[in-house]
């Protein structure tokens, strides 16, 4: 089974004939100048001061407030977050173009108040506003005819419409909670985030090996979940049909969070299911059976049952169960096979509960996509590296190379990241950026290395010839 892509390393990629124009950082002036804020304490009402009574260096942040609290939020977007290279991912060239003046953004404030409709000629303009009204998120969404702010103005309202947006998915822990016996609601630890690790996976190499796409971030949500933007040139200009197209095709787990069959796949099982049990496969007997033991309590054991095809090896099963109170979940699935073979059922059909049983793999371990956010060009979406305001932790992006190793629960907090700048002691951190001393600092590098890749793409005039001309068809 082919392996997700890894990203490829391409630092200067930006170089070259846009050097002689303008350089990426004459766009920004010293936005991420560590001299603009020389600390990060928050400003107090202290008495007026001497310049002699003036510290000689930058004090001591000392006790931090919550995530969403303005001043955290202040520091956090003049110190830490990526604008440049924000910029770079959606405008897809060095210079400002369409592609980010007249993209949407909506803010949500810490009144509760939702703006949308919000455009910027440049990060910059981004970074002033969101420095003005500090929001406690903000979300991307399409780009538009003409830019958003000026909808209003036009003659004919319908020709405001959305050209072109990342395909993106949204993949939530709560969607688990009938199968997820360690965690439920907005709770999650590393047990249950191996679920999260078995959706990209399989989602990922569909991506790339079915539909072609090269160019895609995944982004944990801060708390209980993870985003996919799909990056490509011609995935962005796709209109909702083939969105939907793609949805459907990946969503196979259908039906509410209470009982009912929720896997109800054609045979013989597309070559996309056939590799995806294939992946699958070593995660249900370790993550499943093994870690979350889901059947081991009577109710949930009656819904295994209510999965499998012959009544009259349910009621052996159902006796043998009944007999051994305790039985663990991996000795329940192994029995199963076992009474099946001793001739349980006179009536078993061995192909159906082959089928039977390829579902039940399915139902407890394939992707559970909300496909409503994949299915509509205009939809937006959290904006990676902000703050998620309950946890506190950034919304950084998920290197799939390194997959398993991903520990949400080790993602850094606003908080730890501040004192973090106030802890740093490296002689050459005069000339550094704030979050290169930081443990954001894999993920920014990460997360450069990404836009640095889409933009050379964007400027190969050969693979720009092919994209434009390429109409997927489905």
């Amino acid at each position: 089974m082919a392996e997700p892509v890894a990203l490829p390393t391409t630092t200067d990629c930006v170089n070259g004939e846009e050097k002689k124009e303008v350089k990426l950082e004459d766009l920004f002036g010293d936005v991420d100048s560590d001299d603009e804020f020389p600390s990060l304490r928050p400003k107090q009402q202290t008495p007026q001061s001497s310049s002699s009574d003036a510290p000689s260096s930058p004090t001591e942040i000392g006790p931090i407030g919550k995530a969403s609290d303005p001043e955290v939020l202040r520091m956090f977007y003049q110190r830490l977050f990526p604008w440049r290279h924000l910029f770079q991912w959606l405008n897809h060239a060095p210079t400002p173009t369409n592609d980010f003046a007249h993209r949407e953004f909506a803010l949500t404030l810490r009144s509760d108040a939702y703006l949308r409709y919000r455009s910027f000629p440049t990060s910059d303009l981004l970074r002033k506003e969101i420095l003005q009204l500090l929001p406690v998120r903000f979300e991307i969404g399409p780009v538009y005819t003409t830019n958003p702010r000026d909808r209003k103005q036009m003659k004919n309202s319908s020709a405001f419409k959305p050209l072109a947006k990342e395909l993106c998915f949204d993949i939530d822990l709560t969607d688990y909670d009938d199968i997820r016996t360690c965690c439920d609601q907005a709770n999650i630890c590393i047990k249950c985030w191996s679920f999260m690790t078995m959706a990209i996976k399989v989602i990922d190499v569909a991506l790339r090996e079915d539909f072609g796409f090269k160019h895609i971030m995944w982004v944990y949500s801060g708390r209980r979940g993870a985003h996919a933007w799909v990056c490509d040139k011609k995935t962005r200009a796709m209109d909702d049909q083939k969105r939907r197209a793609i949805a459907g095709y990946l969503e196979v787990v259908r039906g509410g969070a209470q009982g009912g069959k929720k896997v109800n796949v054609r045979r013989p099982l597309h070559p996309h299911l056939s590799r995806s049990l294939d992946i699958l496969a070593p995660h249900f007997q370790s993550d499943i059976l093994s870690i979350q033991d889901p059947w081991a309590l009577d109710d949930r054991s009656e819904h295994l049952l209510s999965l499998l095809p012959d009544s009259g090896l349910n009621a052996s099963l159902r006796a043998k169960w009944n007999s051994s109170p305790g039985r663990a979940s991996a000795q329940k699935w192994a029995d199963i096979d076992a009474l099946a073979k001793s001739g349980a059922s006179k009536s078993l059909d061995a192909k159906a509960l082959l089928e039977a049983k390829q579902d039940i793999v399915l139902e407890y371990t394939y992707p559970r996509l909300d496909i409503e956010v994949s299915k509509k060009l205009n939809h937006l979406l959290k904006s990676p590296f902000v703050v998620h305001p309950g946890t506190g932790r950034v919304c950084v992006p998920i290197d799939t190379r390194k997959l398993e190793n991903f520990d949400p629960l080790a993602v850094p907090t606003v908080q730890q990241l501040l004192s973090e700048i106030d802890e740093w002691k490296g002689e050459e951190g005069k000339g550094m950026q704030d979050w290169e001393k930081t443990s954001l600092k894999p993920y920014v590098d990460y997360f450069r290395t990404f836009v640095l890749a889409l933009m050379k793409d964007e400027k190969d005039p050969r693979v720009k010839r092919e994209r434009d001309e390429d109409s997927m068809e489905f």
